[in-house]
């Protein structure tokens, strides 16, 4: 895997409990930086449905 350059909210900070974004032109991976090893793959149009679902309200409890 190549290196990736890590992001987070701003809003984290240096906190220890942030979701971590990882965008390269095919992928975007993620993780939280509590488990910084266990890293989840999606493709630009996974990730897409998955902001549009969050912002939709389509994962509210």
């Amino acid at each position: 895997m190549e290196a990736l350059h890590w992001k987070r909210p701003e809003v984290c900070g240096d906190g220890a409990s942030c979701p971590e974004v990882a965008v390269t032109p095919d992928t975007v991976y993620l993780r939280s930086s509590l488990q910084p090893s266990a890293v989840a793959q999606l493709t630009t149009d996974e990730w897409r449905d998955l902001l549009a679902g969050i912002r939709n309200g389509e994962f509210d409890v």
